[in-house]
């Protein structure tokens, strides 16, 4: 059964117009340690950009099943369609195309044929994305007291980041208990993501193990800090579950970014963060190794999912 979200309470709203200013460093320090999540105004993404993707994502799912998997993706090549993802351990109820950078090797982006404007629209958000992720990294790394430029360099040219196009048919009434979640509740991985949403509600985050609704704003980028945050915070910030929770009268579409480090990063808790009486509570951590112990996850169920607690020092 799922107990509904509090429509109370709602995640901050933050106008970053000014990123470098106080009252905004403030604000989106506060809403790191008591949410883990916050909505952005003045984030400098055009709108033309914005209603091009969603113009994109309804094109491009409208396409008949058989179409969308001749570019299925797999677990050597994870850009492209794909809808039998798992989130720990269980089935969501969406479908999704993903995008990343290639590697002129394995990782090859797969488009879709005959899709005129797709592929730019894509890019183009792909590329605004990941502008305001060094933005908002800056930002948090100088909330937490790390020298300028320090983590901004472990996402240099060859960071990991993807963005992912999130189609959330309609649910019918009496499905199975599973499919009452387009993606079950998770922490995300890296670093931040950075989430587009239509205005279909759906989205919620728990805090203080109660369920709230993170409304849809036409004006707004949602944000959340992952596990990595996380653990260079030395937990003072929290990587909050979150959850879709799927509608039966209405089709629902989003685009996360995932802003993700290069993968021979190491990271671990910030110096700025440990002390004597707070000393570190994770042991270093191999992003390439994390980073692929969720995403085989993804394909199949392995047993228990890969989670940062695993690195705690006891």
């Amino acid at each position: 059964m799922v107990v509904p979200a509090r429509a109370t309470d709602s995640v901050p709203v933050i106008d970053i117009a000014a990123l470098e200013s106080a009252e905004a460093l403030a604000a989106i320090d506060g809403a790191c340690r008591d949410w883990g999540f916050f909505q952005v105004t003045g984030h400098g993404i055009d709108d033309a950009i914005i209603d091009g993707l969603f113009d994109a994502a309804r094109a491009f799912f409208a396409r008949p099943l058989d179409e969308k998997r001749r570019i299925l993706r797999d677990a050597d090549n994870p850009w492209g369609f794909y809808d039998e993802e798992l989130t720990k351990n269980t089935r969501d109820w969406k479908q999704v195309f993903d995008y990343g950078p290639g590697d002129g090797d394995r990782l090859v982006p797969r488009w879709p044929a005959d899709l005129p404007g797709f592929r730019d629209a894509v890019l183009a958000w792909h590329e605004a994305c990941e502008s305001l992720a060094q933005r908002l990294l800056s930002a948090i790394a100088a909330n937490l007291g790390a020298p300028p430029g320090k983590l901004n360099a472990q996402f240099g040219d060859d960071h990991t980041s993807f963005m992912r196009l999130n189609f959330y048919p309609k649910c019918p009434p009496g499905a199975t208990a599973d499919a009452a979640f387009g993606v079950n509740e998770h922490s995300d991985a890296g670093a931040l993501t950075i989430l587009l949403q239509d205005d279909q509600a759906g989205l919620e985050v728990c805090r203080d193990g109660e369920w709230h609704l993170v409304e849809p704003r036409r004006d707004a980028l949602v944000i959340n800090i992952g596990d990595m945050a996380q653990v260079w915070s030395n937990d003072r910030y929290q990587a909050a579950l979150h959850r879709v929770v799927t509608n039966s009268d209405r089709d629902r579409y989003s685009s996360p970014y995932f802003f993700n480090p290069s993968y021979d990063t190491n990271y671990a808790p910030l110096p700025s963060c440990v002390s004597e009486t707070n000393p570190a509570r994770y042991r270093p951590i191999n992003w390439r190794e994390f980073r692929t112990a969720r995403a085989d996850g993804d394909y199949a169920d392995y047993g228990a999912e890969v989670q940062i607690t695993d690195y705690r020092i006891e």
